[in-house]
């Protein structure tokens, strides 16, 4: 008797020290969205470098525009963009935009030398095109330095951050994207340009290549409206 009266109380402790910590972190991600949603439109300047195999794609100048709630456009002076669709918004409020969502705790990591609690997010949509979410956040700052996800469509994708000025915002300075090439759908409409030397064999084609995208900003124009038109597609 005394044995199982032991285990019932010993299972009901984890059970509160489970749901408590999964409170914690939902807390942590509401403080996240909380600073992320200060920001309803933004204009970016930036540079653009693109590492994919096979693809001529030179550093660009670009303007990026966003607004709330997922309208995104990248403008680059010449070349292509390489942004897997799912992930082409780079924008971290896309993956905290609702509260349908399972938070777990999964511990801590120190990313490029900063602390952060890592979050793993469950979609509760069973149609959802993203299967798993996983965050590491600065819990003094509210940012998260890198989001790792998981999708249906476009396999896994990664995200590293790197904040400055606009850090209050919660808008970095600067975007490491890293995919594998050969889960890549390009979105309709968007041809590449090869290199005639490189083009992949159907052998290649098969093989296991990561993509890579950095965007650095130089400058935010924060809140000053975006035009819905800038959004529509030529």
């Amino acid at each position: 008797m005394k044995y199982k009266l032991k285990l019932i109380i010993t299972l009901f402790t984890i059970h509160c020290s489970l749901f408590t910590h999964a409170q914690d972190v939902t807390a942590l991600i509401n403080k996240v969205k909380e600073k992320l949603d200060k920001v309803n439109d933004y204009v970016a300047n930036g540079v653009l470098k693109t590492d994919v195999v096979f693809i001529k794609a030179p550093v660009s100048k670009v303007t990026v525009y966003y607004k709330k709630p997922d309208h995104f456009k990248m403008i680059k002076s010449e070349g292509i963009s390489i942004l897997p669709k799912g992930g082409i918004s780079i924008n971290m409020g896309a993956l905290i935009s609702t509260d349908n969502f399972t938070a777990l705790d999964a511990g801590e990591a120190v990313i490029n030398k900063v602390k952060t609690k890592v979050v793993k997010l469950l979609p509760n949509d069973q149609n959802s095109n993203v299967v798993l979410s996983t965050l590491y956040i600065d819990e003094s700052n509210f940012l998260i330095y890198k989001s790792v996800t998981t999708t249906l469509e476009n396999g896994t994708y990664e995200l590293d951050m790197t904040y400055g000025k606009y850090a209050d915002y919660g808008l970095p300075d600067k975007v490491n994207f890293s995919f594998n090439a050969k889960d890549y759908k390009l979105p309709k409409g968007l041809t590449l340009d090869f290199d005639e030397n490189t083009k992949p064999s159907a052998a290649d084609s098969t093989k296991e290549k990561k993509g890579k995208v950095e965007i650095s900003y130089s400058s935010y124009t924060i809140n000053k409206g975006v035009d819905d038109n800038v959004f529509k597609t030529n």
